[in-house]
């Protein structure tokens, strides 16, 4: 399955526009706006499932004046329909979830129509918040190649990443058979440790917190050159262990010796094409000391919603999060996650998973989807 759909040239040109402005520099809201509502319309005129959902609820481009109009879809929905703007047969990409909250029979799936505007504000947004100081580490892969997971959008992430940063030696070290190839871990650690040579570690938090069992099973111990740092990604969803984040930064510089600053965990999700990324590196790079946040694209809008109305909540409240993406120009820009968070100055932090069942919010829009569904077919 591979082509590209055909994203009008208007807003491609506008897109690589925003995906070249410097991370930390926001849209005003005039320009956002203007950009979201043509992308809207676009979607709604190809998307057929999410035009059905949109009209449902009474949200044509005819009726949306301003992007916080635009109906956003429960990330439940790529379960159910192929929310692209074209042939999903013409995609240039297809990546789906872990299965882990509705298993391996209920994947959503993001057709991604064009990979190189994924890539576009990948890369920049990467070596903003990973590379701040223009380093070209050795980049360690604890995640599978695409090769054995071509679904994986994480997988293909780092593929990304390494092709257009990593120092010839960046290798990947885990398969989905056999997880972590330990003493090939090991003997690329202590070569980057010979050769002098800053080090980039890549993996889920999961993947980290089982090589730091062996690692503390076996005393093993490294000075890792300065510079090293580490990115890790995905909370504990559907897993049998949670650990605290800041216990496990504490962790990677006992044994690592990467510095607490230089450890980035990495918020993103399958059913979206940009990421967000904790601030303390490229702080720490910039000479700046503040709390540790995920900072926001330019290209996104991120909000925090009722649970139950998923209306904007009261400033200082905690609120589910929503994303405005216009990366996804190709699928679905307005995406509604179960996540909790909440705001602050420059971004906003993930407090967890909503607890319970789904959030009654989410449960109105994904009833409003299947019957939007449910009408629109012959």
């Amino acid at each position: 399955m591979t082509g590209t759909i055909e994203i009008p040239h208007s807003i491609r040109d506008a897109l690589r526009a925003v995906f070249g402005r410097p991370i930390g520099s926001p849209l005003d809201d005039s320009a956002f706006d203007r950009l979201a509502l043509a992308i809207f319309a676009w979607q709604f005129e190809h998307n057929t499932p999410y035009a059905a959902y949109c009209s449902r609820r009474g949200r044509t481009p005819a009726a949306v004046t301003h992007w916080t109009q635009i109906p956003a879809v429960p990330t439940a929905a790529f379960r159910e329909a192929a929310l692209i703007a074209g042939d999903p047969a013409a995609a240039a990409a297809v990546f789906r979830t872990s299965g882990t909250t509705g298993g391996p029979e209920r994947r959503g799936t993001h057709y991604i129509g064009d990979t190189s505007l994924y890539h576009e504000s990948l890369l920049p947004n990467f070596a903003a918040m990973l590379l701040p100081d223009g380093a070209a580490p050795v980049m360690i892969s604890l995640v599978p190649r695409p090769a054995e997971v071509p679904d994986s959008s994480l997988s293909h992430m780092v593929e990304t990443v390494i092709a257009r940063f990593g120092a010839p030696a960046s290798t990947w070290v885990a398969s989905v058979v056999s997880g972590i190839d330990d003493a090939r871990l090991n003997r690329a650690l202590h070569e980057a440790c010979e050769r002098d040579e800053a080090v980039c570690l890549l993996g889920t938090s999961f993947a980290f917190i089982h090589w730091l069992d062996v690692l503390r099973a076996t005393g093993r111990r490294y000075a890792l050159p300065p510079g090293s740092r580490i990115m890790d990604t995905g909370g504990f969803k559907g897993r049998s262990r949670e650990v605290d984040a800041d216990a496990m930064r504490e962790e990677y510089a006992f044994r690592l010796g990467i510095d607490t600053v230089h450890g980035v965990n990495e918020y993103g999700m399958t059913e979206m094409c940009s990421q967000f990324y904790d601030s303390t590196l490229r702080d720490h790079a910039a000479g700046l000391k503040r709390s540790r946040h995920k900072v926001i694209p330019p290209w996104v809008r991120t909000r925090l919603v009722d649970a139950d109305t998923l209306e904007p909540v009261t400033q200082g409240e905690r609120g589910l999060l929503q994303h405005f993406d216009l990366a996804n120009a190709g699928s679905v820009c307005a995406i509604q996650t179960e996540d909790v968070g909440e705001a602050i100055e420059g971004g906003f932090r993930v407090i967890g998973r909503a607890a319970g069942a789904q959030p009654r919010g989410c449960s109105m829009a994904m009833d409003d989807l299947l019957e939007a569904l449910a009408g629109n077919r012959p």
